[in-house]
């Protein structure tokens, strides 16, 4: 009996009515929020079950990273084709249409388990990578969903608290619903299971309100987007986010792997330690709107890098199961401040006519990257090893400092206060 997933279910209903009750965000933040985690579970399930399977089906256990990294790449190939729609089509349609191909991708993956054929898998998590695009700027509808501007950091962090639910159920239903159906290799349950999640999702995106967004009335045409990498701020928020991803997603899709195939840990361990990791990527978004206010972008980034390099730390001291979970512990908390940074200082670059071309270029060099060092990674783990594979992150690392003490100088310099910094203005 599925108890856990019952349990984190209703918690999720539950969490949402209160919210609605006294939280005094719109409603459209508490849609998204409950849909958000039903389309999220995608991928700590495919980290889970796409890549122990692809290690069975796969015709080379190199290649047991090529599902998550072909639903990463999926991402970066859809982002711009993403924000075309939802700019034509509007915020609730567009994803709606988006979710859909998830919907598809969870369908072909259950029927690439069942047959184990390896290509199809391919096919299935790539279509579910499309689908990501889309889930991606459902933060940006969280944003446009306020009319305050001084609600930015609470309406993100709350939509970002929503991810501790698909923390709960991504990995649940690809270990739960595993032998659900009988297979040779097993998982097909767990797609099937996503299927449904992914349609639950749209059913609740459908009952989202219309975002108004004064953008009509602009003299002057839009940037080239050449402009915008002229623009200090701009340059930082962009670094943030592809640190914070490209690093998350490069540990955390060799992890796992290293836990399976190098000291044959069991499934209960590693679902506890990927469990673990995207609960403390979401987990501090119940207080990110406080600790903005409190310490500032500029200190929480400071604080993000640091624990990326205690990551390393501790990824370089040991094998142990819990020296994998302490890491990616420390990596999901990481990733969640940087990630939470580059997002808040990101609408400060552009104009409201603007956004959807900004936004495309910033997550499409976010998850271009991503899928890149998603990709090295099991190539890396394979040949090299863990140690060599962790050591890598270190220069990235560097930089993410480096940027950060040069947008600190860039602040101080024209003494902007922390309230300036995401106070939603263009700069």
């Amino acid at each position: 009996m599925p108890v856990t997933l019952i349990l984190t279910i209703l918690c999720l209903i539950a969490f949402v009515l209160i919210g609605r009750q006294y939280s005094g965000l719109p409603n459209n933040i508490w849609r998204l929020f409950l849909a958000q985690p039903f389309a999220m579970s995608a991928t700590p399930a495919v980290v889970i079950a796409a890549s122990i399977l692809a290690v069975a089906i796969a015709p080379d256990p190199e290649l047991a990273t090529l599902p998550l990294t072909l639903m990463i790449i999926g991402t970066a190939v859809a982002v711009i084709p993403a924000t075309w729609c939802l700019s034509h089509f509007g915020r609730k349609k567009g994803s709606m249409l988006g979710l859909l191909f998830g919907f598809f991708g969870a369908v072909l993956s259950a029927i690439a388990a069942l047959y184990s054929d390896f290509h199809l898998l391919l096919a299935g998590t790539f279509m579910m990578g499309l689908c990501s695009a889309f889930i991606a700027q459902l933060r940006f509808a969280a944003l446009e969903s306020v009319s305050n501007p001084n609600q930015a950091p609470k309406a993100i962090s709350t939509l970002m608290a929503s991810g501790l639910f698909s923390a709960m159920l991504g990995p649940e239903i690809a270990v739960v619903a595993k032998d659900w159906v009988e297979s040779p290799h097993g998982f097909v349950g767990s797609f099937i299971v996503l299927a449904g999640f992914m349609l639950l999702a749209i059913v609740i995106l459908s009952r989202l309100d219309p975002m108004d967004i004064k953008e009509s009335h602009y003299e002057q045409k839009a940037r080239s987007i050449v402009s915008f990498f002229k623009n200090p701020v701009f340059i930082v928020a962009l670094c943030s986010g592809v640190v914070a991803y490209s690093v998350m997603s490069y540990l955390m899709t060799a992890s796992p792997l290293s836990m399976h195939s190098d000291h044959a840990y069991d499934m209960a361990s590693i679902k506890w330690v990927v469990q673990s990791h995207v609960l403390a990527m979401y987990v501090p978004s119940l207080f990110s709107a406080y600790l903005v206010s409190l310490l500032g972008i500029r200190k929480l980034m400071l604080l993000g890098t640091a624990l990326y390099a205690l990551v390393v730390i501790v990824s370089l001291m040991g094998h142990s199961v819990m020296h994998y979970w302490w890491s990616m512990v420390l990596l999901g908390v990481g990733w969640n401040l940087l990630y939470l940074c580059g997002t808040l200082l990101l609408p400060n670059v552009y104009q409201a006519h603007e956004r959807f071309k900004v936004q495309a270029v910033n997550d499409f060099s976010i998850f271009g990257i991503q899928g890149i060092a998603s990709l090295s990674a099991g190539i890396i783990l394979y040949n090299q090893g863990w140690a060599v594979l962790v050591s890598i992150t270190i220069p990235v690392i560097i930089l993410m400092l480096i940027v950060t003490l040069w947008y600190i100088s860039i602040i101080h310099k024209s003494k902007l206060d922390k309230v300036e910094e995401f106070n939603g203005q263009p700069s």
